[in-house]
């Protein structure tokens, strides 16, 4: 028996205004979905507890069966690991944006446009930095996808307990970091971000790069926001927790990371962006492929997520149609009597509201041989409230999907 877990990020919402109070779950035409819902069990899902708005790092851990109020360690660590840099204990990664900045160092643009294609011409300028203040430490910096990147601090003394430069919103400067704990290790690395800012924002404000951005009407990117310091995580390997091999399909360093930090292995996709242009069906082509090999398969969308940060949905509900067409692809290849498909969403994310995520819990389908059937025939947060699986949380998932597949070991005699 195998199992694919399909995550599709953020593609929760609220009954939203412009869609005459139903979800992009409800408008969106999915047939191939709603009848693994129809012919499965379904019910809803707290990704960790009830009303606690996650992120996406911290949302699969819980997913994956880690509770991340132990293992998590702050996001740039994950980002690191998926990005293919490898982290030494005391190192500090941090995930990363590039974006827009005033005179003032005030925020104009988060993302500086989302795409920024110069990405590796700014990545070489980056990793020649060298600090005066702090010469023992190094910088190494690598984009992955879009406006995202990580950055890397290698020296001794190190700490995470920093505080972000990224305001989150636009209209306020860039956040000066501080020490989060009265240790000297906190101090120095506090230190080491506040002068990379400066003197990235000296390198990059009139860069000729930037003049050719600013040239052809693309906001420049002259400064890279730092959140979520973090550092190497310890975890027992899925290999070890369930007997199992595992394998992770996704286009964002993020999930990646999180994926190899529980000791999957990682699939590369061609046309894998974690973006709307994603190649949906490759990564079901894959996927099937891997089903021969590997026990656990795990494949993640990221488009749904990027459509409600930026308030679109229309984007929203045509990506959930374009990842039901892969699924209808999907389950005309491969052996429906010996491979349990699961589809949920990490968390929801508010189109309207606040373009971000939140508390809400999220729908779920498992279908496969001896799944006991409900009522439900449609996936989507009205109708899973009255599925079969109840009100599950994020941790229970694994131990569900592990349950079908009898790798779960029984407690007690």
């Amino acid at each position: 028996m195998k199992a694919l877990l399909i995550i599709i990020d953020g593609a929760a919402d609220r009954a939203l205004k412009s869609l005459n109070r139903k979800t992009p779950l409800e408008v969106a035409h999915k047939p191939n979905i709603d009848k693994l819902a129809k012919d499965g069990i379904t019910g809803i899902m707290d990704p960790i507890t009830p009303g606690i708005s996650v992120g996406s790092d911290t949302a699969h851990l819980a997913l994956l069966g880690y509770d991340p109020f132990k293992t998590y360690t702050g996001r740039g660590a994950f980002e690191a690991l998926g990005a293919g840099v490898e982290l030494k204990p005391g190192e500090i990664a941090f995930r990363t944006n590039f974006a827009t900045v005033d005179e003032n160092m005030r925020v104009i643009d988060r993302r500086a446009g989302r795409y920024i294609e110069e990405a590796k011409e700014f990545e070489k300028i980056i990793n020649s930095i060298s600090l005066k203040d702090n010469p023992d430490v190094e910088i190494f910096f690598k984009h992955t996808v879009e406006h995202r990147g990580v950055l890397v601090l290698r020296g001794k003394g190190l700490s995470r307990f920093i505080s972000d430069t990224d305001p989150h919103k636009i209209g306020v400067r860039v956040l000066e970091s501080k020490p989060l704990v009265d240790t000297p290790e906190a101090k120095k690395t506090a230190n080491v971000i506040n002068e990379f800012t400066r003197i990235i924002y000296n390198l990059l404000k009139d860069h000729p790069l930037n003049r050719s951005r600013a040239k052809r009407g693309l906001p420049p990117a002259n400064i890279l926001l730092l959140r979520g310091a973090g550092v190497l995580p310890t975890i027992k390997p899925l290999s070890e927790k369930f007997k199992i091999k595992a394998a992770c399909i996704a286009g964002i360093a993020l999930v990646k990371g999180v994926a190899k930090a529980v000791g999957m292995d990682i699939i590369n996709v061609p046309g894998a962006t974690g973006g709307l242009d994603t190649d949906v069906l490759a990564k079901v082509k894959y996927a099937i492929k891997a089903l021969r090999d590997y026990d656990f398969v795990f494949i993640h969308y990221k488009g749904t997520d990027a459509a409600s940060h930026d308030g679109n949905v229309w984007a929203k509900i045509r990506m959930i149609e374009r990842i039901d067409s892969a699924v209808g692809y999907l389950i005309e290849r491969i052996k429906l009597d010996e491979t349990y498909i699961v589809i949920t969403a990490d968390h929801a994310t508010l189109t309207e509201e606040t373009r971000n995520h939140s508390g809400d819990f999220v729908p779920l389908l498992i279908h496969g041989p001896g799944v006991i059937s409900d009522d439900v025939d449609m996936f989507c947060e009205r109708a899973c409230l009255k599925g079969g699986l109840g009100r599950i949380r994020g941790l229970d998932l694994m131990n569900i999907i592990m349950n079908y597949l009898n790798k779960v070991e029984k407690f007690g005699e």
